[in-house]
């Protein structure tokens, strides 16, 4: 079955903004090296870039500095640059059609957040008959403190790794999923 992997929302606001991920540490480095096996494999690479357009929400503002790809993103080879304004990128894209065009039937889930935009998304994969591919070491998040609670970012990560294992996707680390490209 063809693959394609997503690298999601890889954007300066997680590094240099007002959301800095801290969650595996080196996941930039994971989702650089799955783009370059991807790449190397021919298997396509879909850049999926969130822009907030509320202007009372400071985050992700189109043509902001932080807005934009992450550099080791922005310098890599990616086949199509979905934009999206809400959590799923399927929502309001042509993801799903570009992705059926092409016969693809599994995607691979990388980028930030673990919790928000990463799940969503795989959750709309399931949903939409694609299988999933989770990379658990090429996703990340930060901690959390809301009027709900709070959150470390490790353990929200790992709930949602492990709720995604339950039925969603086949959560793997990037190792793994390049060893499996390797092997076809």
């Amino acid at each position: 079955m063809k693959r394609a992997l997503l690298v999601i929302d890889v954007q300066n606001e997680y590094f240099t903004g007002r959301l800095p991920v801290t969650h595996p540490a080196g996941s930039m480095e994971k989702i650089a090296m799955a783009m370059d096996a991807a790449t190397a494999s021919g298997i396509p690479v879909i850049v999926v870039q969130h822009t907030v357009t509320a202007p009372d929400r400071p985050v992700f503002r189109k043509g902001s500095p932080e807005w934009a790809l992450h550099p080791e993103v922005a310098k890599r080879h990616w086949d199509l640059l979905v934009e999206k304004s809400l959590p799923g990128s399927f929502t309001g894209t042509n993801l799903e059609a570009w992705l059926r065009e092409r016969n693809i039937g599994t995607v691979a889930i990388s980028g930030y957040m673990t919790q928000m935009c990463c799940d969503t998304t795989a959750r709309q994969a399931f949903h939409l008959g694609f299988g999933v591919e989770f990379l658990s070491d090429a996703t990340g998040t930060l901690s959390i403190a809301n009027d709900a609670g709070a959150v470390t970012a490790e353990e929200l990560h790992r709930a949602i790794l492990v709720s995604q294992g339950m039925l969603f996707s086949k959560v793997m680390t990037t190792a793994a999923w390049i060893g499996s490209l390797e092997k076809g």
